[in-house]
């Protein structure tokens, strides 16, 4: 049997620019509402160049119903361009932070603490990077960072960057199942599923996937990968 579920997504918004070249963020959160998401981890939400402005404005999310993470940018959405938005009653924020991340490039990852429908729920979001040597260090260096900190049952999202099919990452953080890889990439004709969420033995996933319904194909060169996530009772 299973309880409530809860939908995540996981989805790189190309700062709101969308393959006809045209930054729409309403088109985004027309994507992520045509989803049913109620949290939704986002990467490059940020515009690049500092001081980084938010790529989708906060006063867009507050007029669609999307509460935001605080996570200490000013004027940005996030933290290295990594974002976790919410949306509707029964989810609570109860904390966040940032973790720092090794690599050729400068990256970052993001974790928040829920309180949902289906109970507590560490959420970290990651945009890893380019260069696999960087990759499996930063995984190695998440997992680390997590152990650290009291039980909670987790999920972790984002864009991968990885194009392999097969689990080259997964071995790295045991404690996690990562959900079967998918193409994301590029948006039109997906190809690569760079795009990945993995979660705790305390969680199931009942149901997962690719959307990709319009405007999806042309919002992103992305497109955005789901789980329904419950725990067992």
């Amino acid at each position: 049997m299973h309880s409530q579920t809860l939908r995540l997504a996981s989805y790189n918004i190309q700062k709101c620019v969308g393959l006809d070249l045209r930054r729409q963020p309403r088109r985004i959160l027309q994507v992520l509402d045509a989803m049913g998401a109620r949290i939704a981890v986002l990467q490059e939400a940020d515009k690049r160049l500092p001081p980084r402005p938010a790529a989708l404005p906060h006063f867009v999310l507050e007029e669609a119903g999307w509460q935001v993470v605080d996570l200490g940018g000013a004027g940005s959405l996030g933290w290295h361009g990594n974002a976790v938005i919410w949306k509707g009653a029964g989810i609570t924020q109860l904390a966040s932070a940032h973790h720092d991340l090794p690599g050729f490039e400068p990256r970052g990852a993001v974790r928040v603490e829920f309180d949902t429908p289906i109970g507590p729920l560490r959420v970290l979001g990651l945009h890893l990077g380019l260069l696999p040597a960087s990759r499996r260090d930063q995984i190695v260096h998440l997992a680390h960072d997590l152990e650290r900190l009291p039980p909670m049952p987790t999920v972790w999202a984002g864009d991968f960057n990885e194009w392999s099919r097969q689990p080259v990452l997964d071995h790295l953080a045991p404690m996690l199942r990562f959900l079967p890889a998918r193409p994301s990439f590029p948006a039109p004709r997906p190809l690569g599923a760079l795009d990945r969420i993995a979660h705790s033995p305390e969680l199931s996933a009942v149901a997962h996937g690719v959307f990709a319904e319009r405007p999806a194909p042309i919002a992103s060169d992305h497109l955005p990968v789901w789980a329904d996530l419950t725990r067992p009772v």
